[in-house]
């Protein structure tokens, strides 16, 4: 189907959410909903690119369609993409639409732990 790109292999898509401006004029609707970026390797960026161009030049939405982690399927519309090379092979960016009801946040704070300071914090002994 050209209304959707699927995800057939790999794990489930991480979203980061886009927190630049821009972002907000491309996503015009009539239902609140949040940016993000996901990307995804592949071996025909150019072509679906060009699927995504030819549904918007038509008017129409296009879809990322993936599996939850718990095996679901899920759809969210496109509203950017852009194809990139890397040394690794084809990229393609994906600025998604997701429902606030989707989006989960989660804090990462590098490879350091607060543990680092001698302490276990799960020492019921502090």
């Amino acid at each position: 189907m050209d209304d959707k790109i699927t995800i057939i292999e790999g794990p489930t898509p991480t979203f980061e959410l886009v927190q630049d401006v821009w972002a907000n004029g491309i996503a015009e609707s009539p239902t609140l909903g949040n940016i993000v970026v996901t990307h995804l390797r592949t071996f025909n960026g150019p072509a679906l690119l060009e699927r995504c161009h030819r549904a918007w030049r038509n008017k129409e939405p296009i879809h990322l369609e993936y599996r939850t982690p718990d095996g679901l399927t899920q759809e969210v519309p496109i509203v950017a993409v852009r194809n990139t090379e890397s040394d690794d092979g084809q990229l393609l960016f994906l600025w998604l639409r997701l429902p606030d009801d989707e989006i989960n946040v989660e804090f990462h704070y590098g490879e350091e732990d607060d543990d680092e300071e001698g302490f276990d914090l799960l020492d019921p002994d502090l």
